[in-house]
């Protein structure tokens, strides 16, 4: 079995098998003003669950969808009926699957898939949707263990730029990191990073509506283009911590191991009086 992905063939064949959670964890830039639920509700893989990233966020944060702390996290995760047995695959339909494959690795479940494709490959393929809330899963326990150091925080990135050895890598749209495009979050100036190198999310999925994974040979060929030394570390950033787990699930199917996360992203350098801040254009 893929330790990564799984075929929307797959996972229908799985459907009803005890073990198996499906999560749907659509989501959306506050700026676009549409509800990731409002989505699932109008159509998702029978049986998904759908699971809410600004729910389980850390929720004493002065800066959206940080990671939250264990427990909440695992109270969350156990209210869905997930226990430390089940696999759970998640999906979305849009781009932030790896987020939510990211959270559980960082709190040590090693049992997540994400759907290769998402939503929209599972339709392309002919595949059951069903519409409204499923049946609620019975809760269970949900032990989530000490959270992994694949974090660091806006001091380390910036001890990083006066100093350090790892590559930040941001994964906005261009515009976003140039300063030519609104940041996605009210009140936040776009810009960027300095030393940062941008690469979009999109360049690490197929320009197709499913936006299916690039396979790590093509992975490498991306960060290669864009001037990344892969014998560094990585440090991997975008708006609010959402796409930067792309890049990270492409650096573990790569077996590229010492990468890290800035969670704030630019939702957090980009308020912050304190931090440096460039624009390209």
């Amino acid at each position: 079995m893929d330790p990564f992905l799984v075929t929307p063939d797959w996972l229908e064949s799985r459907l009803k098998s005890p073990g198996i959670v499906v999560l749907d964890c659509t989501w959306f830039v506050p700026e676009m003003k549409k509800s990731g639920h409002d989505v699932y509700l109008e159509g998702h893989i029978p049986g998904a669950c759908f699971v809410d990233l600004n729910r389980i966020s850390d929720q004493d944060s002065p800066y959206v969808n940080m990671m939250p702390p264990a427990d909440l996290f695992a109270r969350e995760i156990g209210a869905l009926g997930i226990d430390n047995d089940t696999l759970v695959v998640v999906y979305n339909a849009n781009y932030v699957s790896a987020r939510l494959w990211w959270m559980f690795r960082h709190f040590g479940h090693d049992k997540v898939r994400v759907l290769d494709g998402g939503l929209n490959r599972w339709v392309a393929e002919g595949k059951p949707v069903e519409k409204g809330e499923p049946q609620p899963a019975a809760p269970r326990v949900f032990r989530a263990a000490a959270p992994a150091e694949d974090i660091v925080s806006a001091e380390d990135v910036l001890a990083n730029i006066n100093g350090g050895n790892a590559t930040i890598v941001d994964l906005r749209p261009t515009g976003r990191f140039n300063g030519t495009e609104s940041s996605g979050y009210p009140g936040v100036p776009s810009g960027h990073m300095p030393s940062a190198i941008n690469i979009p999310w999109t360049s690490f999925v197929t320009d197709t509506p499913d936006r299916s994974f690039l396979s790590p040979e093509q992975v490498k060929g991306v960060l290669e283009k864009a001037g990344v030394d892969l014998s560094r570390p990585i440090i991997s950033t975008c708006g609010s911590g959402i796409t930067a787990a792309i890049l990270a699930m492409q650096l573990e199917r790569m077996g590229k191991h010492d990468w890290r996360i800035f969670d704030g992203s630019w939702h957090e350098w980009g308020q912050r009086a304190d931090l440096p801040k460039e624009k390209s254009a």
